[in-house]
């Protein structure tokens, strides 16, 4: 099976031609401009390779609802030019009949990381992003979690350390999950960006005390198999420890599983199999459901 894959980021988009297996063949990225230009550059790379299905992981908001009058549209982003666009159709207007999977770029991760990488086999999965913005996608009992739009995992509100007095980054909460942990939240808090803080700076454990409790809620909610932390923030692999300590503590044995109250969290809570193809991935496992389905 051949198939195509857009990771449709609010910087840039990447392209590419893979196969049922998640391997990718060949690639391209270029800038997100406006969506007249990006949309010609999609077609500049997928004319004429003759792809079977074509999968589209989008920031967001987006609209998956197959049943929706706005099914397609990226929805209210404040990326210029780009609200209430309806990117679907411009991909099926140019190439009728093709099967299209879309949904969000993090359920797509979560789709790649549970057929081709680290929950790999797995029916449960939580995969985050937290880079740039905070975003959640999810896999329960085998199926993608959408509901009334789709998850924001991002935006839900936080309690503050005692020690941090920081006003929150997010212009709609403040001082929700994305507000207190996403990059710009850390650069604006400490002046600099992350990636320019040494590794036992205080900001880490700040950083690692507020995802682990997040994560805790994500446990108790939707009580997923593997915990997946992708995106720029968690590169700082010295978070992963601290997010362990800290889970365990909030949670205090409350939920009795090894994968929890043991050294077995490491396995439990854990980077993308897929590294920085998981978007690309997922694209691809977007592909392939569009073409099962």
């Amino acid at each position: 099976m051949r198939l195509g894959a857009i990771e449709a980021g609010g910087t840039k988009f990447v392209v590419a031609i893979g196969d049922e297996l998640g391997q990718v063949i060949e690639r391209d990225a270029f800038p997100t401009t406006t969506p007249e230009e990006t949309t010609q550059r999609i077609f500049d790379f997928f004319d004429g390779k003759d792809i079977d299905a074509l999968g589209l992981g989008c920031f967001g908001p987006i609209d998956p609802d197959l049943k929706s009058p706005t099914y397609g549209y990226i929805t209210t982003t404040p990326k210029p030019g780009w609200s209430n666009y309806n990117i679907v159709k411009a991909i099926q207007d140019h190439y009728p009949g093709l099967p299209i999977g879309f949904d969000t770029d993090v359920n797509g991760a979560a789709l790649g990381e549970a057929y081709f990488g680290a929950a790999k086999g797995l029916d449960s999965v939580l995969y985050l992003t937290i880079g740039t913005g905070i975003g959640g996608g999810a896999i329960v009992e085998g199926n993608l979690v959408h509901g009334l739009l789709h998850p924001e995992m991002g935006h839900m509100t936080l309690t503050q350390r005692e020690d941090d007095p920081y006003k929150g980054k997010c212009p709609y909460h403040g001082t929700c999950f994305e507000g207190l942990a996403a990059g710009p939240a850390i650069e604006e808090r400490w002046g600099v960006k992350g990636s320019e803080l040494s590794v036992d700076h205080p900001a880490w454990d700040l950083e690692a005390w507020y995802i682990a409790q997040a994560l805790a809620i994500y446990v108790l909610t939707i009580s997923p198999k593997k915990i997946i932390l992708g995106g720029g923030v968690m590169h700082q692999e010295q978070l992963f420890p601290m997010i362990y300590k800290y889970l365990q503590e909030r949670l205090h044995g409350y939920v009795q599983k090894d994968e929890i109250t043991t050294d077995a969290i490491n396995n439990y809570i854990v980077s993308p199999g897929l590294g920085d193809n998981a978007g690309v991935c997922g694209a691809l496992a977007l592909a392939k459901l569009a073409k099962e389905r």
